[in-house]
């Protein structure tokens, strides 16, 4: 649902800009409470991930296509406000490098598909761990319900900005019922790429997943001769000392895989957005991409012959630098921890 340039007038599309540019700014504060030393290179890996699975268009229906958005994902897997800036950088990488979505329209996309996934599955997503069983199953079931209703939400999001901004006259109610149906159908994928994600991460990792902390059963010590809670810090001691070096780089070599191989069999039917305006005429006035002419424009590498071989390598690209400028921007906002001397203890941790 990458908005192009010329869908979106330029007062709305400043608007959005300002909106998203505030909605940044509250997640770079709100991050710091979410990341630290041992997770900020992991919501980088998460930013790179949902690039690489972004490249893996799904068929959803006759001519159409969709791709993950990542806002419930990165949600869960890292905190709603990290989410918010790991969509942002990938959107920034696809628009500035790729030529995929406009420049003009970056505020309209990072507000649509950034804030408003990852507010729709952040609260659908508590809200049901409010009433469902404190158990890793209860994760995967309310993260699924919560891809797959961020999808719809921003259809209707898109379909709001074009109500107030948009660059022709189009029926909205057609607009609105033709975009939210057909992402309906997108949101299922997405809420199985999502689902089958974290619960891969919380299989393995449990303690890595954001949404899935203070799922764990306390630790008890026995303390003359009875059970009690452990201190909260004694109990987390062992995971957060545990290294997150084979699950980053287990990630990272599953985002090169499938951005540098499995891309290449994605579906080359238009997504969602592009079906709709084609057939609605909402891109009648569509203005070329200020980076069309970038080396790496439409997911290629310039002057490289072979597509199989051009488009892995841009995925590949992609990959490496999203990583790196999303673990650069998420080092540089995370919570400052120091390591207090180990406490030694008499009492005999029972499991």
């Amino acid at each position: 649902m990458h908005v192009p340039d010329g869908f979106i007038n330029a007062p709305v599309s400043v608007a959005a800009g300002v909106a998203a540019a505030a909605a940044v700014a509250v997640s770079l504060r709100g991050a710091r409470r979410e990341l630290d030393e041992r997770t900020a290179p992991l919501a980088g890996l998460v930013a790179a991930f949902i690039f690489a699975v972004q490249m893996l268009n799904f068929p959803v229906a006759a001519g159409t296509s969709g791709h993950l958005m990542g806002g419930a994902l990165a949600a869960i897997l890292v905190g709603p406000y990290t989410g918010v800036l790991c969509v942002s950088v990938v959107l920034l990488m696809q628009g500035i490098l790729f030529a995929d979505g406009g420049l003009t329209a970056l505020g309209v996309n990072i507000t649509v598909m950034g804030v408003v996934t990852v507010v729709t599955a952040h609260l659908v997503f508590r809200g049901l761990l409010g009433i469902l069983p404190r158990t890793r199953r209860s994760v995967t079931v309310a993260g699924f319900a919560a891809a797959l209703l961020s999808v719809p939400a921003a259809a209707a999001a898109f379909t709001a900005v074009y109500a107030v901004g948009g660059t022709t006259d189009v029926p909205l109610g057609k607009v609105l019922t033709a975009m939210v149906g057909v992402h309906v159908l997108i949101g299922i994928g997405e809420a199985l790429i999502t689902t089958a994600t974290v619960g891969a991460v919380i299989a393995v990792r449990p303690d890595l997943v954001h949404g899935a902390r203070g799922l764990a059963t306390p630790l008890k010590l026995r303390v003359d001769g009875e059970l009690v809670d452990a201190p909260a810090a004694a109990a987390t001691a062992p995971a957060a000392g545990r290294s997150t070096k084979k699950v980053w780089a287990t990630g990272l070599v599953t985002a090169l895989v499938l951005a540098g191989f499995v891309s290449f069999y994605a579906s080359a039917d238009p997504d969602g957005l592009e079906k709709v305006a084609a057939d609605k005429g909402i891109d009648r006035n569509v203005e070329e991409h200020a980076a069309a002419g970038s080396p790496l424009a439409d997911y290629g590498v310039k002057d490289v012959e072979d597509a199989r071989l051009s488009g892995g390598l841009a995925g590949v690209i992609g990959v490496g630098v999203t990583v790196v400028a999303g673990t650069g921007i998420f080092w540089a906002v995370r919570r400052r921890t120091t390591d207090a001397p180990a406490a030694t203890a008499t009492s005999t941790p029972v499991a």
